[in-house]
């Protein structure tokens, strides 16, 4: 356990060195407090950015029960942040009903504030019909804020602030930071190279612009499969060959989902794929490939490594799996995820509107909204500062 806690406490004290906006923040609560007395339940990667987000909470008086994302957790994080007095449910190695058994136990605990990714905490409280005692919440991702205005839509009784509708995480989380950490991911986990390979982006969102953006600046022939006829648009005016799924299915050598959808990429389209087609996921569910009806399907299974898992399918065709189908750039081998600079931002987004939370929960309507735009610019005139630019 020691040696655990000593080698995350390292790679926290380089990257709390590298956040400076949250270190700002960080000392300015550990004067005004604004989370005495509240305990805050979160379900979040736990990684070595996380452990500085709760970190700066902590500082602010919050109490932290929580648990990390199904298969993205990093266990020497967790006994650090153990050992800082948390309540931390969880192991990497966890399966997904464990996970949710993890769920539950932060819900057990009672938290009154939720800081919640891909909704798990938000639908808990819903199945339970539990929520009085909430004053409200944050929702980190995409898929989350999806289910809260479609599953839970009109169920959720307490405000929600959805930090990925803020354009300034759209723009620096996830179409710069996102499309990077995919395509350093790809590289590092495979070891092979992007120019001259044939890349399909299943989704033209902020995430899924971003990987196209950066694989095309890498040298990769980048293809964008995408149902919505505006972003369709966009990835055709930006350059991109867009098709369908099935369209391009022959044509591509790597599939990169990044909808938050499930089933995206189906048997129909890997049916289509030429052999050793490498199918990938950068989402935050890992329902966005039919791993279910390819497994099925499957003849063969063979694990290269802890990552890379060969499936073999009839006529004698396989394909390459990367991490289970799950966020390969936080789930994959020695994951690094998103920039240093990209979450400073997105945590100083979660920071101040978790604090608009407990201090103005009156001014916030229930359900999923916005981060107030009063916070949004103030955090984008700070990034500009930071920078070296001048408004």
């Amino acid at each position: 356990m020691t040696a655990l806690i000593d080698s995350a406490a390292a790679r926290v004290e380089w990257i709390r060195s590298r956040m400076r906006l949250l270190a700002a923040v960080r000392e300015k609560f550990a004067e005004t407090r604004p989370f005495e007395g509240h305990r805050i339940g979160m379900s979040l990667h736990i990684e070595p950015k996380t452990a500085v987000l709760l970190e700066t909470l902590a500082a602010g008086g919050a109490e932290i029960v929580g648990t990390g994302n199904h298969g993205s957790t990093q266990d020497d994080v967790v006994a650090y942040l153990q050992n800082q007095g948390m309540t931390l449910f969880g192991r990497r190695d966890d399966s997904l009903d464990q996970h949710h058994a993890n769920v539950a136990s932060v819900l057990d605990a009672t938290p009154d504030i939720l800081l919640d990714n891909g909704a798990d905490l938000a639908a808990g409280i819903v199945a339970r019909g539990a929520g009085a005692t909430l004053i409200g919440g944050t929702e980190e991702t995409t898929s989350g804020g999806d289910r809260l205005r479609s599953e839970l839509l009109g169920q959720v009784p307490f405000p929600v602030i959805v930090i990925n509708d803020s354009m300034l995480k759209q723009l620096g989380e996830n179409k710069h930071a996102v499309g990077q950490s995919v395509v350093e991911s790809f590289m590092r986990i495979t070891n092979l190279m992007i120019p001259g390979r044939r890349f399909v982006v299943v989704g033209y969102g902020w995430c899924g612009r971003g990987v196209a953006q950066y694989l095309r600046a890498l040298g990769g022939k980048v293809a964008v499969a995408e149902v919505d006829e505006l972003k369709a648009f966009e990835a055709a005016l930006d350059g991109f060959r867009v098709d369908t799924a099935d369209g391009l299915a022959g044509w591509g050598e790597v599939f990169i989902t990044a909808t938050g959808r499930p089933n995206v990429l189906t048997m129909s389209a890997i049916d289509r794929m030429g052999d050793g087609a490498i199918l990938a996921n950068c989402g935050h569910f890992p329902w966005e490939i039919d791993t279910a009806s390819l497994r099925t399907s499957a003849t063969a299974t063979r694990a290269i490594d802890d990552t890379i898992e060969r499936i073999e399918l009839p006529n004698g065709r396989h394909v390459i799996l990367i991490a289970g189908g799950r966020m390969f750039n936080l789930a994959g081998t020695a994951p690094k995820g998103n920039s240093l600079d990209s979450m400073d931002l997105g945590f100083l987004l979660q920071v101040l509107s978790l604090e608009r939370v407990a201090t103005g929960a009156g001014t916030l309507v229930a359900g999923a909204q916005p981060v107030p735009d009063d916070l949004e610019r103030e955090i984008a005139r700070r990034m500009v500062a930071a920078m070296g630019a001048s408004l």
